[in-house]
């Protein structure tokens, strides 16, 4: 038997597609590079400079298993899988961060031609109809089994029969298997090109790829210096990617003048104050209407820039999962 308290970390990746390539860039921005010995078909790797550190190639569901027993520390993978295949995913996993990639809705789709369906309470009058007219329950056609049942029991639909989908499930009410279906869609093309529309308020999921860790996995000191490592960089490379330093050459300025700044532009003052100079750190949103603010104010100039980290002693990623898992 293999001693997990002495493992490494595990970081479960996707192995392959887009999903793969945006995983890459997202670690990459962090100053995390992937190593795999053997090339592209090696299913193991390393990210460099990290020895704590061993990469997992695994397809997105596999990931959000390996997760979810315990087998990843950190992976990455998509909501719609999590909230579907882990009945128990609030006590197994915590979800720390959405990455802004793999986007896609988990949505009830109806044929268009369905002129009087356009929101969940006119499905469930569809479904008394169709149980009328043809003696059976209406069929509907998906690979979300779970998010389908738990969504409908929501809006009080119960006169439905799940008919679960191995192939292309956009098709399934052409070729007569289903009347309806719930499938996830990134620009509804697909469906639309299929003869089916979304129902207003039909869409169950709003799922993106996520930085997921695994409460159940063992957290001994040599993974948890691994995390706080990886975890340290990602918060650093987000906190520069999202924040501008604004420098304002100002004559005057007072304490009470740079606390209202802070406060109305979500600023945080970037060193102590100079006769003549102000500098601040302020979210993406709101820098043009700090230096706008700025300059009604007397600015004589003001210089913006972005920084590649910005490291602080406190890690908001690292404190999520520490409330979880524990102390060491």
């Amino acid at each position: 038997m293999s001693d997990k308290t002495n493992m490494p970390l595990v970081l479960a990746i996707p192995s392959k597609g887009r999903l793969q390539e945006n995983t890459n860039h997202f670690f990459a921005r962090a100053g995390l590079v992937f190593k795999q010995s053997r090339g592209e078909r090696d299913y193991r790797g390393t990210i460099a400079g990290l020895p704590d550190v061993e990469v997992a190639y695994l397809s997105a569901s596999e990931i959000a298993a390996e997760l979810a027993s315990g087998g990843a520390h950190l992976g990455i993978t998509g909501e719609d899988l999590i909230r579907e295949n882990i009945e128990d995913a609030a006590d197994r996993l915590v979800l720390l961060t959405p990455l802004g990639f793999g986007h896609a809705n988990v949505v009830v789709a109806v044929p268009q031609a369905w002129i009087d369906v356009s929101r969940m309470t006119d499905l469930e009058d569809a479904a008394a109809r169709f149980r009328q007219r043809h003696g059976r329950k209406m069929r509907v056609a998906t690979k979300y089994v779970n998010l389908t049942r738990r969504f409908f029991s929501q809006h009080g639909i119960s006169d439905y029969r799940i008919v679960e989908s191995l192939g292309a499930t956009e098709g399934a009410p052409a070729s007569g298997s289903a009347e309806l279906i719930v499938d996830i869609t990134t620009t509804g093309a697909t469906l639309t090109a299929n003869a089916l529309k979304v129902i207003d308020d039909g869409v169950m999921l709003r799922s993106e790829a996520n930085l997921v860790a695994s409460v159940v996995a063992p957290w001994d000191e040599r993974q948890r210096r691994a995390v706080a490592s990886i975890l340290r960089r990602i918060a650093a490379e987000e906190e520069a990617r999202t924040t501008r330093e604004v420098r304002a050459d100002l004559a005057a300025f007072t304490q009470s003048q740079r606390e209202d700044v802070c406060q109305r532009f979500d600023a945080r003052p970037v060193g102590s104050m100079s006769d003549h100079t102000v500098v601040f750190q302020c979210p993406v949103q709101q820098l043009f209407a700090l230096t706008d603010h700025l300059l009604a104010m007397g600015a004589e100039r003001i210089a913006v820039s972005q920084r590649d980290y910005i490291f602080r002693p406190a890690n908001p990623l690292l404190e999520v999962l520490e409330a979880r898992i524990g102390p060491s």
